[in-house]
């Protein structure tokens, strides 16, 4: 019943199955015809893949990695599911436009049915498994295209856990810019009582009668009293959106002492939700980047290479011609996440991977120097 933790790039604008072991680097990849392209808000589409042959496996919450040429390079962006394995036939993921963003403007600009898209095999660890058995209380606070992980969890919650709840908070600019607004008023009528939606709106309309401006810290208590009290061991919080809802979401439920095991959240961008938490004068540390050899074992190769003080670890190994695995290049997606086996790994972004993950060892090759001469980091 538990959900993992993972953090996702979308073009720095505006998402981990583990393969098998005899899982080859092409096998990360495949290519899916676009069925049907639905324009779910003036700034945001969702795309519908065809679903392929041999199928497509994943899990709610997951994302897919799209590859696109543009400009005369290969450029790759993580976009959420919004489809459930359970409910839709066809995978799909939400795209919505960012001022100059590179692939959420070209998506709809371009794109169109028919069209073939090279995409990595579904990804991240923002899931859970579901059990008829089940019965909890899913509390989702989303902001914007932050809704599309949430949407493929209710889904899925809805239709496999007759026992379980959902109260979704959602905040948006406008009404205008509500996605899935038709979709999520049908659902609150197919399963009454089971899903309850808050929408809260920075710009209301006259006659608007739900909360709007800010989700300020006054505003979110009002909104716990309307959110049903099923205690601490069966309620679960989860949180995508921009950074300063996800700040004042998470300082609220410290302040009602929420445990930390209770609470999961998925960011688009390089945050800094968890460093602003942070208590002030840590020491900085002293450990010095230079040039080292790193060992990467990736698909049963075994590749040894130099990393230059100015480099990350992946950068180095994609200029050799090595194929890792790769999508934000942020530190986000968890994509290039290896186990470092030896050695220390000094990295730039941690914000991607849990807490649970950095101790077992854990790295992320896209933001990770080697800080000893025996780092070796085996990926899949």
């Amino acid at each position: 019943m538990a959900f993992n933790f993972f953090k996702k790039n979308k073009d720095k604008e505006e998402n981990k199955t583990t393969p098998a072991a005899a899982t080859t680097s092409s096998d990360r990849y495949m290519n899916l015809t676009v069925a049907d392209i639905i324009q779910e808000t003036k700034d945001a589409i969702t795309i519908v893949f065809e679903k392929p042959a041999n199928g497509i496996n994943y899990k709610s919450g997951q994302f897919l990695t799209l590859i696109l040429p543009i400009n005369g390079k290969e450029v790759r962006r993580a976009y959420s599911l919004c489809s459930s394995p359970f409910v839709d036939d066809q995978p799909a993921v939400t795209v919505k436009r960012v001022e100059d963003g590179l692939v959420s403007n070209w998506l709809p600009d371009n794109l169109k049915k028919g069209d073939a898209v090279k995409i990595m095999e579904p990804m991240g660890v923002f899931t859970t498994e579901f059990a008829s058995t089940n019965k909890r209380h899913l509390v989702m606070f989303a902001g914007g295209s932050g809704i599309t992980p949430m949407m493929s969890i209710a889904k899925s919650l809805l239709t496999q856990e007759p026992d379980s709840i959902i109260s979704l908070i959602y905040c948006n600019r406008d009404i205008e810019s509500v996605i899935f607004k038709s979709t999520l008023e049908k659902m609150e009528l197919d399963y009454e009582g089971r899903i309850h939606v808050i929408h809260v709106l920075d710009q209301a309309p006259m006659n608007w009668q739900g909360h709007s401006g800010l989700l300020n810290h006054d505003m979110l208590l009002k909104i716990f009293e309307r959110i049903p009290s099923w205690g601490v061991e069966k309620t679960t919080y989860l949180m995508c959106g921009p950074e300063g809802m996800m700040v004042n979401v998470q300082k609220l439920l410290e302040e009602q002492k929420i445990e930390k095991s209770k609470i999961f959240k998925e960011s688009f961008v390089a945050g800094t939700i968890d460093k602003e938490l942070k208590a002030e004068g840590a020491e900085p540390s002293s450990d010095e980047i230079v040039t080292r050899e790193v060992t990467v074992i990736y698909s049963g190769e075994e590749h040894k290479f130099e990393v230059e003080p100015d480099t990350t670890i992946l950068e180095k190994a994609l200029d050799l011609g090595i194929d890792l695995p790769f999508s934000c290049q942020s530190g986000l997606c968890t994509a290039c996440r290896g186990k470092c086996l030896s050695g220390k790994v000094k990295l730039d972004e941690e914000e991607g991977l849990s807490e649970s993950e950095i101790e077992e060892g854990y790295v992320l090759t896209c933001v990770g120097h080697p800080l000893t001469d025996d780092v070796v980091i085996e990926i899949g």
